[in-house]
């Protein structure tokens, strides 16, 4: 009888040790998640609680103080000189620099993933040029890319936010696409040869629908970095001001209220995009 109660005597203290540790973990951990998800999503509930506020006074600038309830700034969203076009210019250039940084991204990270270093010379070199774009200071690339084109004598406007935009978001999908290729099975492609599918049919009708899930990922990405982009774009822009440069030049005067309606527009999309590519990927396992 010593024998058999004496490991239970002796496993009683770390059983209960280990008990009080697992429900402390699963209540500081799930608190921990939450107040970090909080701290992050702060910001954007202020936004869109104050574009409901009202303003009292003559002029229409943006006030932290409750004043009331209104859905005036979203009936008069266009009444603000400039604040339209900007925003739509944003929208035009997110647009184009997403859908010219996916295309190249995933061809590049094909490349990256099908080739190795003794077919695809300077492999290694481009995926340090990849790391190296995700990693620089984004002053230092406008600064570069204004030098550039001065140097060129091209005209800053709207093709140079493509270049500029295009530039920095074709890193990001082709690291996001490159993860989805890893664990791709290269024998359902081998499987269409054999039925007689062409490369071009092949990726088109395996590759590119098994990668999509990475491929929209990448996309999404490339478009909110587009769209959110202030430092390289204040360099570039010109006389074309896209929405965070014309916001930031507003902040001078004072913030006008439409401006976190628009904000609350491209949340609400970015949101709806992120839901969709969630959905779209379960569909595909």
């Amino acid at each position: 009888m010593s024998l058999d109660t004496t490991p239970k005597v002796a496993k009683a203290p770390r059983e209960k040790s280990l008990g009080r540790r697992r429900r402390v973990g699963r209540f500081a951990l799930p608190t921990y998640s939450w107040l970090v998800i909080a701290y992050l999503v702060f910001p954007i509930v202020v936004m869109i609680i104050y574009s409901f506020n009202r303003v009292i006074g003559g002029l229409q600038l943006v006030s932290f103080s409750w004043n009331g309830f209104t859905t005036l700034w979203y009936q008069q969203w266009s009444n603000v000189p400039g604040l339209t076009a900007a925003f739509w210019l944003s929208i035009r250039l997110a647009l184009v620099s997403t859908v010219i940084a996916t295309v190249l991204g995933t061809l590049l990270a094909l490349a990256l993933v099908r080739y190795r270093s003794n077919k695809f010379r300077g492999k290694i070199a481009v995926e340090q040029i990849l790391f190296l774009n995700i990693a620089a200071p984004e002053i230092v690339m406008g600064a570069s890319l204004l030098g550039l084109f001065v140097t060129l004598n091209i005209g800053r406007g709207f093709v140079t936010l493509v270049l500029a935009h295009v530039m920095f978001s074709i890193a990001y999908v082709t690291v996001t696409v490159r993860a989805r290729l890893a664990g791709f099975d290269r024998s359902l492609e081998e499987a269409a040869y054999d039925l007689g599918a062409n490369p071009l049919t092949t990726f088109r009708l395996v590759t590119l629908p098994l990668i999509m899930p990475g491929v929209l990922a990448g996309a999404l990405m490339a478009f909110a970095l587009s769209i959110d982009d202030f430092v390289t774009s204040n360099f570039v822009s010109g006389s074309s001001d896209p929405f965070p440069v014309w916001v930031y030049g507003a902040t001078r005067v004072g913030i006008p209220p439409q401006v976190f309606v628009f904000g609350t527009f491209i949340f609400m999309v970015g949101i709806g995009f992120a839901f969709m590519s969630i959905v779209l990927a379960r569909k595909k396992t």
